[in-house]
């Protein structure tokens, strides 16, 4: 497997996120190695982009955000739900990609259609905040195989509170994917 460089991370985020699209996410914890093929992403632009974390500044919580490209930002929703980002562009820009759904190419069982089930799947919690995503332990990779498949684009779920943000076509999946987590 190959990992992603640094260099595939700080780039525009939309076109980060659609290019993670078919990329494999790779787990290895406790002797077991967890795979997942992406299958649907979201695009978090940075500060100006109100459904973004980062639109409320740099705090403890979002400074991953704001720090180099190409590592996690993981948080929990809820109380309940971890939920994953691959932290994109530049240092300072508080820019990511949240991953909403994978399908489960080895060892992961369960649902994996949505963030919170997707990094439960993979056992994703917090402890892998800020974890460089160019480690041996959890990383994203080229598949052995490269793959086409068209991608669809539709608005975010989930951030009606963004006002005119919430419309931008910013959620992007593999068309005819079972494992996506919403169509449409």
């Amino acid at each position: 497997m190959k990992k992603l460089p640094r260099t595939f991370y700080d780039r525009d985020t939309v076109l980060v996120a659609r290019e993670l699209l078919g990329k494999w996410l790779v787990h290895r914890a406790e002797n077991i190695e967890r795979i997942g093929r992406i299958v649907e992403v979201e695009a978090y632009l940075g500060p100006h982009d109100l459904a973004a974390h980062s639109s409320k500044g740099l705090t403890e919580r979002t400074k991953v955000m704001f720090g180099p490209p190409g590592h996690a930002y993981v948080y929990l929703i809820y109380g309940l739900h971890h939920c994953m980002n691959v932290v994109t562009e530049r240092e300072g820009n508080g820019a990511a990609v949240l991953l909403r759904a994978i399908e489960p190419i080895k060892n992961i069982s369960g649902r994996t259609c949505g963030p919170g089930l997707l990094c439960r799947a993979m056992d994703i919690d917090r402890r892998l905040n800020a974890h460089d995503l160019l480690s041996d332990d959890f990383f994203i990779a080229e598949p052995k195989v490269p793959e086409s498949f068209s991608i669809v684009k539709r608005p975010r779920i989930g951030v009606d509170y963004a006002g005119t943000w919430a419309k931008k076509r910013l959620r992007f999946y593999i068309k005819g994917n079972s494992f996506v987590s919403r169509r449409g």
